[in-house]
């Protein structure tokens, strides 16, 4: 579990913080955990949805067990300067919608003193690497990398299967759309799912 470093109100210093994994690894869950915490401690807390994300509500940031935030919904990355007033720590959802300006963006507000705490899909349905993600993750002084659980073998789930028949790029959706696998059995679904699409056509 994610420890914060301690520091004072007096020599605060900023940085970023990273969350992901495939879907259903928790990773909304904690980074409402940390926001909470954070707001325990008496700091300002703010947080930050893509306006493509309404699966679960409009305006809160909700995790998959339905705990929830009230967010601001943004739909560019350079709106979160407009928001920025005194808050000391910065959430930011599904960072993984955003482009790449979501990295300078949060180098940004690490070097105004700002804790930035990003929670995102290190990669996409095709097991690639999934938008900003990767230079954010590089970027950041800490990474925690969530993992599900199999539902095909039970192993630690590193991949998000689609299992909806869609097949545009960005696809939202929960357990109706996708499933959680292994690298062994992504592998296996995923290269059966592309021969039989080729066999078929």
């Amino acid at each position: 579990m994610f420890i914060e470093p301690i520091v004072s109100h007096q020599n605060y210093r900023g940085w970023i913080e990273v969350i992901t994994g495939p879907m259903f690894s928790g990773k909304t869950e904690e980074l409402l955990r940390r926001l909470k915490r954070a707001t325990i401690a008496n700091r300002k807390v703010i947080i930050f949805k893509p306006s493509v994300d309404k699966r679960y509500s409009e305006t809160e940031v909700v995790s998959h067990d339905k705990n929830a935030l009230k967010s601001i919904v943004i739909s560019r990355a350079i709106e979160i300067i407009d928001f920025l007033d005194d808050s000391e720590v910065i959430g930011i959802d599904e960072a993984q919608f955003f482009n790449e300006a979501i990295i300078e963006i949060a180098q940004y507000l690490a070097f105004r003193g700002k804790r930035v705490i990003i929670a995102g899909l290190d990669m996409d349905s095709d097991g690639r690497p999934f938008g900003p993600m990767p230079k954010i993750m590089a970027t950041a002084e800490y990474v925690t990398k969530l993992q599900a659980i199999c539902v095909e073998c039970g192993s630690l789930a590193t991949h998000s299967f689609r299992i909806a028949e869609e097949k545009e790029h960005i696809l939202l959706g929960s357990q109706d759309k996708y499933k959680p696998l292994c690298r062994y059995c992504f592998h296996k679904f995923y290269h059966q799912e592309n021969f039989n699409m080729e066999t078929n056509s």
